[in-house]
């Protein structure tokens, strides 16, 4: 069977300059490169796709010709859980974060998962496990780094850190 017989290679494009996210403009792309007289086969090697998926992409494509582009190459959301923070709360833990805690009363120079965790539950209610606590920590910017102590900490070309000694850095 072809595809996209009544959607012309000029409207995949004028879609893909409009289109956001990976998977969406894929979609777009492997329309246009089959246009262009690529097989399903050969585009589902180039994308690293399924040959199925590559058809089924083909075929949501040919829906242009009768829908909306929103509709057609974006998914439907897919339920999921709801976060437990809104995103309100995560830019201020990531403010918080982002500053010591001493200036938030706790009486450690660094943050640490479990500090992080304490902080989490005390200021939005919310029990995190330190598995994702880490993760918080990570998307807010700090990293997991060895500590530069004396000497080495003054050194430029030290690149080696004391042993074992690791912490939560911004």
């Amino acid at each position: 069977m072809a595809h996209l017989e009544d959607v012309s290679a000029d409207d995949l494009r004028e879609i893909l300059a409009e289109v956001e996210g990976k998977r969406a403009t894929q979609r777009v792309m492997v329309g246009l490169n089959y246009k262009e007289g690529l097989s399903q086969r050969r585009l589902a090697e180039m994308y690293g796709r399924t040959e199925k998926t590559i058809y089924n992409w083909l075929c949501r494509l040919d829906r242009l010709a009768d829908e909306p582009a929103e509709e057609v190459v974006y998914d439907a959301p897919r339920p999921g859980r709801p976060p437990k923070l809104d995103d309100g709360q995560r830019e201020r833990l990531e403010d918080a974060l982002n500053r010591p805690p001493t200036e938030l009363g706790y009486d450690r120079s660094t943050w640490t998962p479990a500090l992080a965790r304490e902080y989490i539950a005390e200021t939005f209610g919310v029990e995190y496990e330190l598995r994702r606590v880490r993760e918080l920590m990570s998307e807010a910017g700090l990293s997991y780094r060895a500590v530069r102590t004396g000497a080495a900490a003054s050194a430029p070309t030290e690149t080696s850190a004391a042993p074992g000694k690791k912490r939560w850095t911004n």
